[in-house]
């Protein structure tokens, strides 16, 4: 028996489902039948045979994995340069000519001269965390409950995921509710330094304890303060809180969170700029996903056409004396 057409059949057999018989389903969960899987059928031909299939296959399988990896590459560059654009319209502006002046802050460099530099405290009317001890009262009925798995990577709650949770009319709820143009910020978690907009919220809603919420003033647009945190200077600063042993980040170090300000008007601009280029870079990740996924499948097809015979992988002299 030849290892490797061995594995390519196992492989052949678990991806198509040739053999079912030792697959078996346990509460939503396929399990191996090993006793079943030893004595499962499948055909084997001649070990000269095996040896050239398994040959055959490396070698295909090797071209097919090589363009894979340029692909996942490729979509690991787009994803540098999607973020480099965001963090430089968010840091130097639309205007390359613009004068600039330093920031006073040592890691960003300098600023176009006519922004101002200000911390969240200074261009919001409210920031708060989530209550706790709200998980004792998660419900199939209620309110929405937002938590930080409820943060997606593209500045977005996503409210139809959420728990639902009994709220009591008291100052604790009035609190923590979310309203339109909130901006949302993942402190504690995994996801700690994750953000997101709100730009509309279809019902009553309120964050739990591992969330902050920062209402910005009429100074800052929602849209622009939410790339702004979400981008290298956001993520750095949040980073740089988190330094040593400490874990997570408390209210007040968003609210000493530094902001660049431009004019409204550059604000409007720069989000729609971040828009439309985040949505080309979005498209080219997701054609560049496309075709792995279609290598993938051809690579699946492959190794079962050639391990059931339906590929002629011998020589051509040993066909035609066959």
């Amino acid at each position: 028996m030849n290892a490797s057409f061995w594995r390519y059949l196992h492989a052949a057999a678990y991806s198509v489902r040739l053999n079912t018989r030792s697959i078996k389903q346990t509460s939503g969960i396929q399990n191996l039948d090993a006793a079943q899987y030893l004595d499962e059928r499948a055909g084997f031909p001649p070990s000269a045979e095996q040896t050239a299939i398994a040959a055959f296959l490396d070698r295909e399988t090797a071209k097919i994995d090589e363009l894979v990896a340029e692909q996942q590459r490729l979509i690991e560059l787009l994803k540098e340069k999607r973020q480099a654009v965001i963090s430089h319209a968010v840091t130097k502006g639309l205007n390359p000519k613009a004068p600039m002046k330093p920031s006073g802050i040592e890691w960003l460099g300098d600023v176009p001269e006519h922004w101002n530099v200000r911390r969240v405290k200074a261009i919001s009317t409210f920031t708060t965390s989530g209550p706790r001890g709200w998980s004792e009262h998660v419900s199939e009925e209620g309110a929405l409950f937002v938590q930080s798995g409820d943060l997606n990577d593209a500045l977005e709650v996503e409210f139809a995921g959420s728990k639902r949770v009994q709220v009591a009319n008291d100052t604790e709820t009035a609190r923590t509710l979310l309203c339109d143009g909130d901006v949302v910020v993942c402190i504690t978690g995994a996801k700690t330094g994750n953000v997101a907009v709100c730009d509309t919220v279809p019902e009553a809603a309120y964050i739990n304890q591992h969330l902050c919420l920062i209402r910005p003033s009429h100074d800052i647009l929602a849209a622009f303060l939410g790339v702004l945190l979400k981008s290298k200077l956001g993520q750095t600063y949040f980073e740089i809180s988190q330094y040593g042993l400490k874990q997570g980040l408390s209210l007040e170090d968003i609210k000493e969170a530094p902001v660049l300000l431009p004019p409204l008007a550059e604000q409007t601009a720069i989000v729609t700029h971040i828009k439309a280029e985040t949505a080309r870079f979005d498209n080219l990740t997701a054609e560049a996903q496309r075709a792995i996924d279609l290598l993938q499948e051809r690579r699946t097809a492959l190794i079962s056409a050639a391990v059931t015979g339906q590929i002629d992988v011998r020589p051509v002299a040993e066909r035609k004396s066959a």
